[in-house]
């Protein structure tokens, strides 16, 4: 009889360095919160992945970027934390990048030297020769990572490679959670970042970035399940840029939603939608522990 295995693997890089889109495509299932614009992840999200007779438990992270605002400082926290955390980090690196970013990755652990393996994403985008010449950039450090692994998720293969890559590097140890399960995020936070989902898809400039979603209550039905969320702005004109005219856009934002939701829930939705101004939530600390961002004590 085989021994299992279990461990937790941060998933860290730069925004949009193709995290969310990987982890959903290893896992089958639209979980983490995908959008071609930067730094739309936010906190910490567990998928778990079974392979074999090993349980992974990725942990999906906010980009990892300069401090800047009160809610910036905290997505940066939260990668860190996770790399802490974990038994194994993947650092997630597009292979059109240089290598300055994982530099960076590198002093950030330094004291540390958490064991990781790099992934080169997006491979589909570049040519074998730049590759195979952007593997060879990496060669230099390869005393510090476990292992580098191209990875597309248009390729064969490529899931099943990466995924035996993390198996070897994750101790003995008894399945951690039931296997059934997808993640370990309730309905209610999943459903909150598809809505969030929907903003960033469907509005521009600033306000995908000083908005966010309270799901007020779920009412939950044998076929249909009613959900009551309200979107959160900084200011009363993106309020209005939000609704739009005549509501065309929040109409469309709650549509798109409810299909990303229906999708994944297999049931019809029942969306309610409303938007509340709350100036500065995204600068005090109180605000942004009410929407769930903790911050560590200082």
């Amino acid at each position: 009889m085989s021994e299992t295995k279990a461990g937790f693997v941060a998933v860290v890089g730069r925004p949009n360095a193709g995290k969310s889109t990987m982890l959903n495509h290893l896992v089958g299932e639209k979980l983490a919160m995908v959008s071609k614009k930067a730094q739309a992840t936010r906190k910490r999200m567990n998928i778990i992945v079974m392979h074999g007779d090993a349980q992974i438990i990725f942990v999906d992270t906010p980009g990892i970027h300069e401090k800047e605002r009160l809610l910036n400082r905290f997505m940066l926290e939260e990668a860190l934390k996770a790399i802490g955390d974990s038994d194994l980090t993947l650092f997630l690196a597009p292979a059109s990048d240089s290598t300055e970013a994982y530099e960076r990755f590198l002093q950030s652990i330094d004291k540390r030297r958490r064991k990781h393996i790099v992934v080169l994403t997006k491979t589909d985008r570049v040519s074998n020769a730049a590759l195979l010449q952007k593997l060879s950039e990496y060669q230099r450090f390869q005393d510090r990572f476990e292992a580098i692994v191209p990875f597309s998720v248009k390729r064969q293969g490529d899931a099943t490679l990466l995924l035996d890559t993390v198996v070897k590097c994750l101790p003995h140890s008894p399945w951690l959670y039931d296997p059934e399960l997808l993640t370990t995020e309730t309905i209610r936070e999943i459903y909150r970042e598809l809505i969030r989902e929907s903003i960033f898809e469907n509005l521009s400039d600033e306000i995908p970035y000083e908005s966010d979603v309270v799901i007020e209550r779920i009412e939950e039905g044998e076929g249909l399940d009613r959900i009551y969320a309200t979107i959160i702005v900084e200011k009363p004109s993106q309020k209005g840029m939000i609704i739009g005219k005549q509501g065309v856009t929040i109409k469309r934002v709650g549509r798109d939603a409810r299909e990303l939701m229906e999708r994944f829930s297999q049931k019809k939705i029942f969306l309610d939608l409303h938007v509340q101004v709350r100036k500065g939530w995204s600068k005090s600390r109180r605000t942004l522990a009410e929407l769930g961002y903790i911050f560590k004590k200082t």
